[in-house]
């Protein structure tokens, strides 16, 4: 799977995904990256690190639709920003919650950044589907359904999203953006529900494509 120059992922971007968290849909955008090395592609395995094991089983799953930047772009209106889509994909933004908000001084990127924690399907072109906010998300964890819902569902929606990201800096062309999660990731249940070796996770959004990834411990 080919590395992009940049992966920026936004956080909290679904009113019931907040509200399994213990939060409150932000008023600005929550934005974080990912390190490109985290990407994999369709039945490569996600590998849970050793040290994700020293503070307790801790690494969700969490489907998302992918956005792919064709061109360069900068100070976009909501108007123009589709146009600079080249594509989209189904992601998993893996998590490893205590780092994500223990570990790391309250920062998200090293809990999301370990190597294979951004699975991405291959990309369909963007002509493939008229409207980003028209799509459904599901994620199956051991064939379960733990994760059913519309991208109309997100706080921030995706033309919004690369306008605003776009305001005084160049989202470089290659750019994936990871546009949020609905509700149903393994930290919001009680008991919580943690990936384990031999978990198979697979994300599906029709008219995009399906995800299945294979978990390891390291």
């Amino acid at each position: 799977m080919q590395r992009p120059p940049a992966i920026v992922a936004i956080g909290k971007n679904y009113l019931d995904h907040a509200t399994e968290m213990g939060g409150k849909p932000p008023e600005h955008l929550m934005v974080f990256t990912k390190n490109p090395a985290s990407v994999v592609g369709d039945g490569e395995a996600i590998r849970i690190p050793a040290l994700c094991r020293t503070n307790g089983p801790q690494v969700d799953w969490e489907g998302e639709l992918a956005v792919i930047i064709g061109r360069d772009c900068k100070d976009v209106s909501v108007e123009q920003a589709l146009s600079f889509v080249s594509g989209y994909a189904v992601a998993n933004d893996v998590s490893a919650r205590w780092w994500q908000i223990k570990g790391s001084g309250g920062q998200y990127c090293r809990g999301k950044g370990f190597d294979t924690f951004c699975p991405m399907s291959a990309p369909v072109p963007a002509s493939a589907v008229p409207d980003p906010q028209a799509l459904r998300i599901v994620t199956r964890v051991n064939g379960t359904i733990m994760q059913d819902a519309g991208t109309d569902g997100m706080v921030f929606g995706v033309a919004r999203i690369i306008s605003d990201l776009s305001q005084g800096t160049t989202i470089m062309a290659g750019t994936v953006i990871l546009t949020g999660t609905p509700a149903g990731v393994g930290a919001g249940r009680t008991p919580a529900v943690f990936l384990k070796h031999g978990d198979v996770v697979e994300v599906s959004i029709p008219g995009v494509g399906t995800l299945r990834n294979p978990v390891i411990e390291e």
